[in-house]
């Protein structure tokens, strides 16, 4: 059920942006989550005139008490066996933000479709019934979220009422849910305790909860990030038909991210062959006057070149300066659904946006029972269970990793005709050159990884310290160089000015110069890193485009650490951290940064150095890479 409710709004406020996020409201059954939907309508008003009145009418039809939940009630199935089905999507809007609200099943026998849910959310709301405490479903569905890479968590702890609005009972499940999930690496941005069918911390907090002081529902709501706009990522434009019309030849299809415009220099993925936008169509043709110029992220366009290229539908047309990755080889992380198992060995189809090309399974990593949160081995994954599988593909395919872009980064995989699971790409290898670089063989070291692991006490990782200059990076990444050695382990600093001296001495401060020194630095890491080393990064790396392409080229044991000092703090800084008098005109006066940086909406860890000393921050960060099994 999709439904869109909301209140008037003034043409000021219509004209204005507003940031859009996605919030999957998932929980064991029976636990509030339509309860706690239908009162945050309310509490914003959202609901249309009416709706409360006929809400009663079925209440009193039934012989029931007035119930929330009859709002999002679609299915008269549902409403016989009093659990909710299908994913609903609700629309609402704060005073600051507008949402969409997915309302995820919570029966085991309809995981799929939390699954289908979860898998478009920025965030997630956890719920948990304060008289039934933390159950087997609720530690399934943190399980999930976190596969499916949703980062940003709160978690709430409904029907306070049934039990007295009990502190200790409060404080007791948040221990619980808390201990769960930073087991899973997540960290909760709140634990709220509410009742949802009285209202009682859903927009604001009562006497009842005089022992919390933390957000309200609608509070905790408002602080999520909202993704990165589409319109924001690269151009990624793929093909879904040629049409031949007078002497054009016309590739139409739909723009998924970014933006394309008359004159842009484009590069045909998988190919490789580039050309000029000559002209942006429309029909009926207009003048050329009024000819369009450019096409963002969510409209369907076509387009016609300065030169007759081989371009097929599947191909992704991109800005030559930012291309997707031709894939010959991708590791993915999947939800499987059909009955029969899916093992090593089997052939698939691969889709990815329009591109669907054969491919074989040659690698099963890991296959877990999201029920049981246990890993099964390597052999197979049974359905409604959850694996990372290797695919080699019968020729090359257009996509970016789920990080880069994840409109390109989703999977499908399809056998015997039949939708059989899909998932995010995790990594990917693109084809060997050709020509003259047909005779580079890369040369893998003669130690293995787990020699290596058993000599340092490690795994092999990437931690990647980003922040404003004078933040603190390179003080904490020496003094975590310092930690790891004395540990046994091989650390290797990689200072962002250090190689400006040597390896980079060729770059400058370009927005072009900047994203390639960010590629050197994170091929070099990822090199360390695949040798069992811990490289230890600290770099500005001020946009979030550039950090997640480094992610891509290191795989998945990269760290993403948000160094996050305030600017006046970093302005009384010089440029390594130690403290100085502050300079007239601001930091940019002494790093030449602008007011551009892109800080992390969703890094591994925050370290704001003005509030945390260094053996703090050393210890939550070892803290991180000892659950994420990198410290042995």
């Amino acid at each position: 059920m999709n439904a869109l409710l909301s209140h008037p709004v003034s043409s000021a406020q219509q004209v204005l942006p507003r940031p859009l996020v996605r919030i999957v409201i998932v929980g064991h059954v029976d636990h509030g989550k339509s309860t706690l939907i239908g009162r945050l309508l309310h509490e914003t008003g959202s609901l249309p005139d009416g709706k409360m009145e006929q809400l009663r009418a079925v209440s009193a039809r039934r012989g029931m008490p007035f119930e929330w939940a009859f709002l999002l009630d679609a299915l008269q199935t549902e409403r016989d066996q009093g659990i909710t089905i299908d994913t609903s999507q609700i629309r609402f809007r704060t005073a600051s933000r507008d949402f969409v609200l997915i309302d995820a099943p919570g029966h085991t026998e309809f995981l799929r479709n939390m699954i289908t849910g979860a898998a478009q959310a920025d965030a997630a709301l956890l719920l948990v019934d304060a008289s039934e405490g933390v159950r087997e479903q609720t530690r399934r569905h943190g399980y999930l979220l976190q596969l499916l890479g949703v980062r940003q968590i709160a978690v709430v702890i409904n029907k306070m009422d049934r039990v007295n609005f009990d502190a200790e009972r409060f404080r007791e499940i948040e221990s619980e849910i808390t201990a769960h999930l930073r087991g899973l690496g997540l960290e909760p941005a709140a634990i709220i305790p509410i009742s949802a069918r009285q209202g009682d911390g859903v927009a604001r907090h009562t006497s009842q909860t005089a022992w919390y002081s933390g957000p309200s529902v609608l509070d905790a709501l408002d602080h999520f990030a909202p993704a990165r706009p589409a319109a924001e990522l690269a151009l990624r434009l793929p093909v879904q038909a040629i049409y031949k019309f007078d002497e054009r030849r016309i590739i139409a299809g739909r723009v998924e991210t970014g933006r394309i415009a008359v004159g842009d220099d484009i590069v045909v993925v998988p190919t490789g062959q580039r050309a000029r936008v000559r002209a942006i169509e429309a029909w009926p043709a207009p003048d050329k006057s009024n000819a369009p110029q450019s096409a963002k992220a969510g409209q369907s366009v076509g387009i016609t070149l300065d030169r007759e290229l081989f371009v097929d539908r599947g191909h992704v047309i991109a800005l030559a300066a930012n291309a997707p990755s031709a894939i010959q080889r991708l590791h993915a992380r999947v939800f499987w659904l059909q009955a029969t198992p899916l093992k090593a060995g089997a052939s698939v189809t691969v889709r990815i946006a329009t591109g669907e090309v054969r491919g074989k399974v040659t690698a099963i990593d890991k296959a877990v029972d999201p029920g049981q949160l246990a890993t099964e081995g390597t052999d197979a994954i049974a359905q409604n269970h959850v694996g990372e599988i290797e695919i080699t593909l019968s020729q090359p395919l257009a996509g970016d990793i789920h990080d880069v872009n994840p409109r390109t980064g989703r999977v499908v995989l399809e056998t015997g005709g039949h939708i059989g699971g899909g998932g995010i790409l995790l990594t990917i290898d693109e084809p060997k050159a050709e020509g003259a670089g047909s005779n580079v063989v890369p040369v893998q070291s003669g130690i293995g990884i787990g020699e290596a692991e058993r000599r340092f006490g490690h795994r092999g990782a990437v931690i990647w310290f980003t922040g404003l200059p004078a933040s603190g990076k390179s003080t904490l990444a020496r003094a975590l160089e310092r930690r790891i050695f004395e540990r046994g382990g091989v650390p290797v600093l990689l200072d962002g000015d250090t190689l400006r001296t040597g390896l980079n001495s060729d770059l400058g401060f370009s927005r072009e110069d900047r994203a390639e020194n960010v590629r050197r630095l994170a091929e070099v890491a990822a090199h360390l890193s695949k040798s069992g080393l811990i490289a230890i990064v600290a770099a500005v790396s001020p946009h979030a485009e550039d950090r997640a392409r480094a992610r891509q080229i290191a795989g998945e044991d990269f760290f993403e650490i948000h160094v996050s000092a305030p600017l006046d703090v970093c302005e009384q800084r010089d440029p390594k951290g130690h403290y100085r008098k502050a300079r007239a005109g601001g930091i940019a006066s002494f790093t030449g940064i602008d007011a551009g940086y892109e800080a992390p909406a969703n890094p591994q860890l925050a370290i704001d150095t003005a509030a945390r000393g260094i053996d703090e921050s050393l210890a939550g960060i070892e803290a991180l890479l000892g659950r994420r099994g990198v410290l042995l």
